[in-house]
C-alpha cells in the first residue's frame, strides 16, 4: 500500500494545550484560565499557564517535525493573544509570535496549516454573553479577518473550527469543559447556529484577505461501522452515522453540524426533534453557513458497531467483553477510519483532511531511557491500513494529522493522559522520541509502503 505522492502528512496541537506563556507578551485572558481556576474542575488540579512552554521552545518543536519528516502542522491560535479582549486593539507581540513560528515553519518546509478557534474564547467575550450572543458572529468574522492579513501572505490552509461538538457540547450540555456554564436546549442550539453563521462569516473574511486560501471546516464524529459487509449492514451503519435521535447526548452528531455547511439547511430528523427549542432561523442565516469551502476536515478516533434490524433500520450493538481501549477508555476501532471517510465523501462530497486522530497510552521512560510505545504504533498501523483502503477504494482524503506532536495539557484530564508521539518531562520540559515517532519517520519516508 502507498498512499499518493502528494498526501499532506501532519501533526496536530492546540493552543491552550501546548503554548503555555498565558501571562505573557499581552495574552489576554480565557474562558480555559477561568475554568481551570475552578476547584475540582482538571482532574489533576493543573493548568496550561505552562504547558509545554511551545511559546519559548518553537524553534526545538519545528526542528522534531523536519526531523519526523512532517510536511505540514495543524496548530490553532490563541484568540486572546492576538486580540486579547476578542475585538479591538490588535496585540502585535501576539502577530510577532505567530510569524515566527510560520517563518520556522517554513524554512523547514512545512505547510502552517492555522485552525481559527480550539475552544479558548476570550473571556471578555464570554462575559458579554459568548456564543450565545449573535454579535459573536461579528467578533469571530473580525478576528479571522486580522488573522487572515497578518498571516495570508504565507499561510493558505485555514480551518475556522475544531470540533464545536465539544465546545458547545461539553462546554455548555454537561459542562466536563470551559466555560462549565450548563444551559437549556433552546440556548446550546441558540449557540450552535451562531458558531456556523460565524464559520460562514469567516470564510468569506479569509477568502477576501487571501483569495488563493484553502479554507475549510473540522469538526468530530464517532463512526458507525457495519456489523458485518451485508449491503442491508452498510446501509444501516450510513444511516445510522447521519441520523439524529432525541438522546441525552444530542450534541454528538454528523448531519445537525455538517448538512447547514454543505446543503444550508438543518437535517429534517434533526428539526424534528428539536421542533420545541429550536430558537428562530432567517433563510439568509442559511446562505452565509453554507459559504462554500475547499476541503472537509474530520477528527475521528472511534466508533461503534450496527447491523441493520430487518425493518429498514438499524441496531446499534453492545461492545464485545474486554474490547480494545486506550488508556482513557476510547475504544480501538480501526475500521472507523474507513467508514467515516467513505460515509462523508459520499455524503458532502468534499475532499477529506483526517484532521485528528491518536491515542492516548500509558506512557513512561524505561530504564533504557526510551519511550516503547508499542501499544501506539500499532494502534497507528491498524487505522492507517483503513484509511490507505478508503483511498484505493476512491475516497478524496488530501492528508492526515496525528494527534498529536507532543503530550500536553489534556483538558479536564490536565496532564494525566499522554497523547503524543514525542514525550514530555513537564518539570524540565526535555523532549524525548518515543517508538511510534521513529515508526511515523520511516511509515511517512516510505508512502505508507511499511504498512
Amino acid at each position: 500500500m502507498r498512499f499518493p505522492d502528494n498526501f499532506l502528512w501532519g501533526s496536530a496541537t492546540a493552543s491552550y494545550q501546548l503554548e503555555g506563556a498565558a501571562f505573557t507578551d499581552g495574552r489576554g485572558y480565557t474562558v480555559w484560565d477561568d475554568f481551570c481556576r475552578r476547584p475540582g474542575s482538571i482532574l489533576d488540579g493543573s493548568n496550561g499557564d505552562i504547558a509545554c512552554d511551545h511559546y519559548h521552545r518553537y524553534p526545538e518543536d519545528v526542528s522534531i517535525m523536519s526531523d519526523i519528516g512532517f510536511g505540514a502542522y495543524r496548530f490553532s491560535l490563541a484568540w486572546s493573544r492576538i486580540l486579547p479582549d476578542g475585538t479591538g486593539t490588535v496585540n502585535q507581540k501576539g502577530i510577532d509570535f505567530y510569524n515566527s513560528l510560520i517563518d520556522e515553519l517554513l524554512k523547514k518546509n512545512i505547510t502552517p496549516c492555522i485552525t481559527l478557534y480550539h475552544w479558548d474564547m476570550p473571556y471578555a467575550l464570554y462575559r458579554k454573553g459568548g456564543w450565545q450572543n449573535k454579535d459573536s458572529v461579528d467578533w469571530f468574522a473580525n478576528y479571522a479577518e486580522v488573522v487572515a492579513r497578518a498571516f495570508g501572505d504565507r499561510v493558505k490552509f485555514f480551518i475556522t473550527f475544531n470540533e464545536p461538538q465539544c465546545f458547545i457540547g461539553l462546554g455548555h450540555v454537561n459542562g466536563e469543559h470551559a466555560p462549565g456554564n450548563i444551559m437549556s436546549r433552546r440556548s446550546v442550539l441558540e449557540m450552535t447556529h451562531h458558531v456556523l453563521m460565524a464559520h460562514g462569516k469567516a470564510v468569506q473574511a479569509i477568502r477576501s484577505a487571501v483569495p488563493d486560501a484553502l479554507v475549510g471546516y473540522a469538526p468530530t464524529s464517532g463512526v458507525a461501522c457495519p456489523n458485518t459487509d451485508s449491503s442491508e449492514d452498510i446501509e444501516a451503519a450510513r444511516k445510522a452515522y447521519f441520523d439524529l435521535v432525541d438522546q441525552p447526548n444530542y450534541m454528538w452528531n454528523v448531519s445537525w453540524f455538517s448538512d447547514p455547511v454543505f446543503f444550508g439547511n438543518y437535517p429534517e430528523a434533526g428539526l424534528k426533534v428539536f421542533e420545541k427549542d429550536l430558537p428562530d432561523f432567517k433563510p439568509e442565516d442559511f446562505k452565509l453557513i453554507s459559504e462554500p469551502i475547499d476541503f472537509y476536515g474530520q477528527n475521528i478516533y472511534n466508533g461503534y458497531s450496527v447491523e441493520a434490524d430487518g425493518q429498514g433500520g438499524y441496531r446499534r450493538l453492545s461492545r464485545k467483553p474486554g474490547f480494545a481501549r486506550t488508556a482513557c477508555g476510547w475504544p480501538v476501532v480501526p475500521e472507523c477510519l474507513y467508514w467515516g471517510p467513505k460515509f462523508l465523501y459520499e455524503r458532502y462530497k468534499k475532499p477529506i483532511y483526517i484532521t485528528e486522530n491518536g491515542i492516548s497510552c500509558t506512557d513512561s521512560v524505561c530504564l533504557d531511557g526510551k519511550i516503547h510505545d508499542a501499544e501506539r504504533i500499532d494502534f497507528l498501523h491498524r487505522y492507517l491500513l483503513s484509511l490507505g483502503k478508503a483511498i484505493e477504494d476512491g475516497v478524496d482524503v488530501k492528508g492526515y494529522f496525528v494527534w498529536s506532536l507532543m503530550d500536553n495539557f489534556e483538558w479536564a484530564k490536565g496532564y494525566t493522559e499522554r497523547f503524543g508521539i514525542v514525550h514530555v518531562d513537564y518539570e524540565t520540559q526535555k523532549r524525548t522520541w518515543k517508538d511510534s515517532a521513529f515508526w511515523l519517520r520511516e511509515m511517512i519516508k516510505s508512502g505508507g509502503a511499511i504498512l
